[in-house]
C-alpha cells in the first residue's frame, strides 16, 4: 500500500487506536463505524479520514465526553446534531462523528428516540477489523453496505462500498451503478 500524506486535520490510525484503548481500558465499549470501519473491514488505511466515527452506549458518553474533554475536543455545532448523533472537535480539525445507542434486551441498538425506530441491529455490532494491526469491534460489512445508502451518495462511498462488497463477495447495491456507468 502507497504511504499517505498526512493533512493537518487527518485523524491517524495511532490516534484512533490511542482513543479505542483508553476508552477500552475504561470500561467503555465502542464501534468503529463511517470511513475507519470501512478501512478496519479491509484490514488497512485506504484513504485519509477528517473523522473518526463511533458508535457508543448513552451509559459511556460521561466518559468519552471527560476523555474528549481533556484532549481538547469541544461540541461542533452541525445541522444534523440530535442527543444520539452529535460532533466533537479539537483545534486542528479532527472531528469525532458519535452514534448513540442504548441496548434493548435483543441486543439491537436503539438510534435516537424509540417512535423513531432506528437502530443498530444486533447483527450490525458484530463486526471486528484490524487497524494498525490491532483488532477493533466495528459495524459488520453487511450492515455497513447497508447504512452506506439512503442519503445523496458521493463517489467516496462508491469506493468504500465497492470495496467493501470485492472483500466480502457482496453484490454492489442497486443504487450504486450509475457510479460504474459514468467511470
Amino acid at each position: 500500500m502507497a504511504k499517505l500524506e498526512l493533512a493537518t486535520a487527518a485523524i491517524t490510525a495511532y490516534e484512533v487506536m490511542d482513543l479505542y484503548g483508553t476508552l477500552e481500558s475504561l470500561g467503555v465499549e465502542i464501534w468503529i463505524d463511517g470511513g475507519w470501519g470501512v478501512d478496519a473491514l479491509l484490514g488497512e488505511q485506504s484513504r485519509l479520514h477528517k473523522d473518526l466515527d463511533i458508535t457508543i452506549q448513552q451509559k459511556d458518553l460521561p466518559k468519552l465526553r471527560e476523555l474528549l474533554r481533556k484532549r481538547g475536543y469541544k461540541d461542533i455545532q452541525v445541522e444534523h446534531a440530535r442527543d444520539w448523533n452529535f460532533v466533537l472537535g479539537d483545534e486542528h480539525g479532527r472531528e469525532i462523528d458519535v452514534h448513540v445507542i442504548v441496548l434493548d434486551s435483543q441486543g439491537d441498538g436503539i438510534y435516537g428516540p424509540p417512535e423513531r425506530g432506528e437502530k443498530y441491529p444486533a447483527a450490525s455490532l458484530m463486526g471486528s477489523g484490524l487497524i494498525d494491526g490491532k483488532t477493533v469491534k466495528c459495524i459488520s460489512p453487511e450492515w455497513m453496505v447497508k447504512f452506506h445508502s439512503g442519503y445523496e451518495l458521493k463517489e467516496q462511498d462508491f469506493q468504500d462500498v465497492s470495496a467493501l462488497c470485492r472483500k466480502f463477495g457482496m453484490d454492489l447495491p442497486s443504487e450504486y451503478e450509475r457510479f460504474r456507468e459514468s467511470s
